[in-house]
C-alpha cells in the first residue's frame, strides 16, 4: 500500500500511541503531578507593577521615574472623596469644617495602606459645591490589601457624616477596581460555566454520547493543571513579565483550541469508522490525518502569540510566551493523551449511540458542499460580498481608551466621578503634571515658572492649573529646587480622545516650546500615559499583524507545500479581521451610539479570531489538498472538504463563540463589546470564511490553487475514500 508523502512521522505517532495507551496515559500523569509538586505557580511570577508596562523611552515613563527621584511620589493609589450637600447647593463654612475633621479622622484611624488623608480650601470647588478629600494608598490599585482600605475609608466615612446634611462618595482608580471587582468576577464565573455548559452540550447534540461530550473538560482540565507551572518555570528563568491578564485568557484559549483538536479527532475516527475499518485501524487514521492538522494549526498559533514578544507595550508583549506554551501543551495532548483514551474506549467513545456506524443521509453540510461544487462562483460571491460589506465599517473606526466609562453608572465610585464633575473640570480626579527639571542643576526661578503655569493653563482644552504648593501657588518645588511639579486639569476626562489628543497634541507643544531656558519638561499622569500608550498600541499592531502574518504564511506553505493556497488563506484572514472590526463598529458606534470601540479590541480579535480562527482554515484547506492529491476534481474536492471539515468546523467555532457571547451577560458595557466582537469575528471565519469562501475560491482556482507544485494522485479520481495510511 502506498504512503502519502509528508505523513510517516504521523503514521508512527499514530501507531504507537493507539497500541502503547497505557504508556502515553502514565507518562502524562507522571508530568501533570511533578510539574504540581515541583514546578512554581503562576501568582508566583505575576507582576503588577504597571510602570514596567512601557519602556523608558515613553515620556510618561520618564515623568514619573523623575516624580520619584525629586518628589518620593511612586506609582501607587490614590483615592478621592467626593463631598456635596444633600439635593446641591453651596458647603458652608460649617459643611467645610466637617470636612476637614473627616480627613483628621481617617488619617487617625491608622487604616493599613493608608499614609494620609488631606483637603482644605484649595480643594473646594470654585463654585463651593464640591470639597474633596485625597487619600493616600500604599500599593497599586490592584492590590487587595488596597482594595480593603478602601473599604474601610468608606466605612470611616460613612460614620463620621452620618446625621450630617453631607453626602459622599469614594471614587479613584483603586475604588473604580474595587466597585467592579464583582461585576468582573462574576462574567468569569459566568464564562467557565457557559464554555463547560456548550461544550457538553453541543457534544451530546453532535455524539449523543456522554463519553464524547466529556473528554475536552477532562483533558483540558489536565492541561490546565500542567500548562501555569511551565509558563512560571519558564517565567522564573527567563525573567518572562507575566500580568494578571494571563490567567483568565489561559482558561479560554485552552478550552478553545482543545476542543477544536479533539473535534478534529473525533470527526475524522468516526469518519473512518463509517467507512468499515476497525476502530483501531480507523484511530491509526485519524490520527495520521488530524496530528498534521493540530501540529500545523498549533504551530501557527505559537507563531502568531509568539509574535508578541515584539510589542511594545508589556501588557501585550507578557502574554504571548505564556499562551504559546500553553498551546503547544494542548497540541501535544490532542495528538498522544486523546488518542490513547480514545485507543482505550474503541466506538464506546460514542456510547450510547449508533449513529457513528452510518452516515446520516440529506445531511445539512452534504448539501451545501454539493451546493459550493456545482456553483462556486456564487457561494464565493455572497461569502466573500458579505465579509467585504462588514469589513467596510472598520472604515469608521473609533479607539476608545476610556476603558472605565464602559463600567456600571450605579457604583458609588461611578456616581462620585459626576458628582465630581459638578464643581470641577472632568480631568480633576487625574491631572496632568508636567515636571521640569534643570538641565545643569542650578536652582530654578519660580517667577518664571509661575509665568510657564500660566501659559500651560491659558491652552485649550485646560480647564486649570490646580495649587501645587503648600502656600497655594501652582509651582511645587523640590529640596533643591531642580525640579518643578505643575498640576494641569484638563476640561475632559483622563481617558478621553480629546484628553488624550491634548496631551500628545497642543499641551506638549506648548509645554516644550515655552519651557524656561535651562530645562527640560515632562509630561506624566494618567492622561500622559495612555497617551503614550496609544502611541505603543499603534506601532505594536503595525509591527505585530505583518511579522505574524508572514510566518503563518510560511507554516502553511510549508504544510501545502504550496504558494497561492496560502496567499488565499491569508488574504481571508486579513478579510475576516477587518469584518470582526466592521461587526463591532457597526453595531456598538453606530447602533449603540459608544464614542468608540476599546482599545484592546484589535489585540483580542488577534488573539482569538486571527491566530485561533485560523485552525479551521488550515482544518479545511488540509481536506482540500488531501482531496487534490488524490486526484479529486476541484469541485468535488470542494464538496467533499465542506461536507466532512464543516460539521468539525461548525461545531468548534459554535463553541468557541458561545463561550465569548456568555460575557454579554455580564452587564458591562466593556465585557458586552469584547464578548459580541470575538464571538462575531468566530462566526466569521467558521462558518462564512473557512466553510465557504476558502472552499469555494479553491475550487474556482482548480489545480493553480497549488502552484508551483502539482499534488501526486495517489487513488483513482473516481475513489471518495481516503486510502488507509496504516
Amino acid at each position: 500500500m502506498r504512503r502519502l508523502g509528508g505523513l510517516g512521522v504521523f503514521i508512527r505517532l499514530g501507531r504507537f500511541v493507539v497500541h502503547n495507551p497505557w504508556k502515553v496515559i502514565a507518562a502524562w500523569v507522571v508530568a501533570a503531578v511533578a510539574v504540581i509538586a515541583f514546578a512554581p505557580t503562576l501568582a508566583d511570577v505575576t507582576t503588577k507593577d504597571q510602570a514596567a508596562l512601557l519602556p523608558d523611552k515613553y515620556e510618561s515613563v520618564q515623568a514619573q521615574k523623575l516624580a520619584a527621584d525629586a518628589f518620593g511620589q511612586t506609582n501607587d493609589a490614590t483615592a478621592s472623596i467626593v463631598v456635596k450637600r444633600n439635593g446641591g447647593g453651596e458647603l458652608t463654612a460649617a459643611d467645610q469644617a466637617k470636612v476637614t475633621e473627616l480627613a483628621t479622622r481617617i488619617s487617625a484611624a491608622r487604616i493599613d495602606r493608608v499614609t494620609a488623608a488631606v483637603t482644605g480650601p484649595q480643594t473646594v470647588s470654585p463654585n463651593k459645591q464640591v470639597q474633596i478629600v485625597s487619600v493616600g494608598l500604599k500599593g497599586s490599585p490592584e492590590d487587595q490589601a488596597v482594595l480593603d482600605a478602601v473599604q474601610k475609608v468608606r466605612d470611616v466615612t460613612g460614620s463620621a457624616l452620618a446625621g450630617t446634611d453631607l453626602e459622599y462618595g469614594v471614587t479613584g482608580d483603586a475604588a473604580l477596581l474595587l466597585d467592579n471587582q464583582d461585576a468582573f468576577d462574576n462574567a468569569f464565573v459566568v464564562v467557565g460555566i457557559a464554555t463547560v455548559i456548550l461544550i457538553i452540550g453541543l457534544l451530546l447534540v453532535i455524539y449523543r454520547s456522554p463519553v464524547a461530550a466529556f473528554l475536552p473538560i477532562l483533558t483540558v482540565g489536565l492541561v490546565s493543571a500542567i500548562a501555569p507551572g511551565l509558563i512560571a518555570l519558564v517565567a522564573k528563568a527567563t525573567d518572562l513579565q507575566v500580568t494578571q491578564d494571563l490567567q483568565t485568557i489561559l482558561t479560554v484559549v485552552l478550552y478553545g483550541v482543545g476542543t477544536d483538536y479533539i473535534l478534529f479527532l473525533l470527526f475524522r475516527f468516526r469518519e473512518r469508522l463509517r467507512a468499515g475499518e476497525q476502530p483501531k485501524e480507523a484511530l491509526v487514521n485519524a490520527v495520521s490525518r488530524v496530528a498534521e492538522v493540530i501540529v500545523s494549526a498549533a504551530g501557527a498559533i505559537i507563531v502568531a502569540f509568539s509574535a508578541l514578544l515584539l510589542a511594545v507595550f508589556g501588557a501585550f508583549q507578557s502574554l504571548g510566551p505564556g499562551l504559546a506554551i500553553a498551546v503547544g501543551v494542548m497540541a501535544i495532548a490532542a495528538i498522544t493523551l486523546v488518542p490513547a483514551v480514545v485507543s482505550l474506549l474503541g466506538a464506546k467513545v460514542f456510547w450510547p449511540s449508533k449513529s457513528w456506524q452510518r452516515t446520516p443521509k440529506g445531511a445539512m453540510f452534504k448539501r451545501l458542499g454539493t451546493f459550493t461544487a456545482r456553483r462556486p462562483a456564487v457561494v464565493a460571491a455572497l461569502s466573500g460580498g458579505v465579509m467585504v460589506a462588514l469589513a467596510l465599517g472598520a472604515l469608521g473606526t473609533k479607539v476608545d481608551y476610556d476603558a472605565f466609562s464602559q463600567l456600571p453608572d450605579g457604583t458609588e465610585s461611578a456616581r462620585a466621578i459626576k458628582d465630581l464633575q459638578a464643581g470641577f473640570p472632568a480631568g480633576a480626579l487625574n491631572p496632568t503634571t508636567v515636571y521640569v527639571r534643570s538641565t545643569d542643576g542650578t536652582p530654578l526661578d519660580p517667577a518664571e515658572l509661575t509665568t510657564y503655569a500660566g501659559k500651560l493653563a491659558k491652552v485649550d482644552g485646560v480647564g486649570a492649573v490646580l495649587p501645587a504648593g503648600a502656600d497655594g501657588s501652582t509651582v511645587l518645588l523640590n529640596q533643591d529646587k531642580t525640579v518643578a511639579q505643575i498640576n494641569v486639569v484638563l476640561n475632559d476626562a483622563p481617558y478621553a480622545t480629546a484628553s488624550l489628543d491634548l496631551v500628545d497634541g497642543k499641551l506638549r507643544e506648548v509645554a516644550h516650546a515655552e519651557a524656561p531656558a535651562g530645562t527640560t519638561p515632562l509630561l506624566g499622569g494618567v492622561t500622559a500615559g495612555y497617551a503614550d500608550i496609544r502611541d505603543a498600541n499603534g506601532r505594536d499592531l503595525s509591527v505585530i499583524f505583518p511579522v505574524a502574518g508572514g510566518l503563518i504564511a510560511v507554516i502553511l506553505a510549508l504544510l501545502l507545500r504550496a504558494l497561492i493556497a496560502p496567499l488565499i488563506l491569508m488574504l481571508a484572514v486579513v478579510l475576516s479581521f477587518f469584518s470582526s472590526i466592521g461587526a463591532t463598529v457597526l453595531v456598538f458606534q453606530y447602533a449603540a451610539g459608544h464614542p468608540g470601540v476599546t482599545f484592546s479590541l484589535p489585540i483580542m480579535l488577534y488573539l482569538f479570531v486571527v491566530a485561533i480562527g485560523t485552525d479551521y482554515n488550515i482544518l479545511m484547506i488540509a481536506r482540500l489538498r488531501e482531496e487534490a492529491e488524490r486526484g479529486t476534481d476541484p469541485r468535488t474536492a470542494a464538496d467533499l472538504a465542506i461536507e466532512h471539515g464543516g460539521p468539525s468546523v461548525a461545531a468548534a467555532g459554535l463553541i468557541l463563540a458561545g463561550t465569548f457571547s456568555s460575557l454579554m451577560l455580564a452587564g458591562m458595557a466593556l465585557l458586552t463589546e469584547m464578548g459580541f466582537s470575538v464571538a462575531a469575528g468566530i462566526v466569521i471565519s467558521a462558518f462564512v470564511m473557512s466553510s465557504f469562501l476558502v472552499p469555494s475560491v479553491i475550487a474556482l482556482l482548480g489545480r493553480y490553487a497549488w502552484w508551483p507544485r502539482r499534488p501526486k494522485v495517489t487513488a483513482p479520481q473516481e475513489e471518495r475514500r481516503l486510502e488507509p495510511v496504516g
